[in-house]
């Protein structure tokens, strides 16, 4: 196959990278693409060096069996339709897309049947979304979700190099705000991306949207609150949920372990025990009440929340429409 990656420079993009590597998928030829201020560097493919490209409007006009793009919503809206005008199928890590109509929102391991004949643009869902779905599939398909009710603690990767940055640079002294609404030094910041007119921020409302397009379920509640963290990888998540049957918690664990990529545990799961996974843990289940259940969910999200779901897309439509 020849794959392409738009922002390859980028946290998410290099993850890309290694992720195809890992997953030993079968690439004849990889085309690194970014802005022009990378164009030239050079990053490792298994054992040999790849020079990143130019991304140009001509490079979209070539032809590719996947082009993956993490290069930010302003870059996808320019590029992503020229690419499938094209013929080519895009995976793209941005918001841009994932709430039209007609753009399917995949997590391969819930909605995977969407992409059965499909050529065009697919969205990557955010990544707090994609962890938490990940955990509640089998209960919902089970049991049925009428309630959700999550605050999130999310690494500043999720913000991608800068963020990381901006928290190394703070650790090392230099107090100055460059992206964060304000220190994220050894303080949580409950504002991730701007203000809607009712009073959610932009994060919260792609929880709210996304859950139920991916389920497919315009009539789950959800209710989320998104805080940062000085945590460089790894998301974490305090779920409540409310079902549509009574069960025993006991079921809710099985249902939980069922899921495909998802590990139960006992113990205590914290974004150190888990970077560089490519699965999504979950821990402290109880229950709350009737119908009610509580969880813990943490998930790298820079592999699990974008790059390694872009990838898992890729394979699930490669194998859905060719069989490879």
């Amino acid at each position: 196959m020849k794959i392409g990656i738009v922002g390859a420079s980028g946290e998410v993009g290099r993850t890309m990278i290694k992720v195809l590597e890992k997953m030993e998928v079968s690439i004849g030829e990889l085309i690194l693409l970014a802005s022009s201020k990378s164009a030239g560097k050079e990053l490792m493919y298994k054992d040999k060096q790849i020079k990143i490209q130019e991304l140009t409007e001509e490079k979209m006009k070539q032809k590719y069996d996947y082009l993956l793009f993490s290069a930010g919503g302003d870059v996808s809206r320019k590029y992503a339709p020229l690419a499938q005008e094209y013929g080519n199928t895009v995976i793209d890590n941005s918001s841009a897309f994932r709430m039209h109509k007609d753009i399917p929102l995949v997590v391969p391991e819930i909605n995977a049947g969407l992409l059965k004949g499909y050529r065009g643009i697919i969205s990557n869902p955010n990544c707090s979304t994609i962890q938490m779905v990940l955990a509640l599939n089998k209960i919902h398909e089970n049991v049925g979700i009428k309630e959700v009710v999550v605050s999130t603690y999310q690494a500043v990767s999720g913000a991608g190099n800068k963020g990381i940055s901006e928290l190394q640079a703070q650790q090392a002294g230099d107090m100055e705000i460059k992206h964060f609404p304000d220190q994220i030094l050894n303080n949580v910041i409950p504002k991730i991306g701007e203000y809607e007119p009712n009073g959610f921020t932009q994060e919260e409302m792609k929880m709210v949207n996304e859950t139920r397009k991916i389920f497919n379920d315009s009539g789950i509640d959800v209710f989320a609150t998104t805080v940062r963290v000085p945590v460089f990888y790894g998301h974490s998540e305090s779920v409540f949920f409310r079902t549509e049957k009574e069960v025993q918690l006991s079921e809710i664990k099985k249902l939980i372990e069922m899921s495909e990529n998802v590990v139960y545990s006992d113990e205590i799961i914290t974004p150190l025990h888990i970077a560089q996974s490519d699965l999504t843990y979950v821990s402290r289940l109880r229950k709350a009440g009737p119908k009610e259940y509580m969880m813990w969910v943490v998930a790298d999200n820079v592999r699990v929340g974008a790059a390694t779901n872009a990838v898992r897309i890729l394979l699930s439509h490669a194998q859905l429409n060719t069989g490879k």
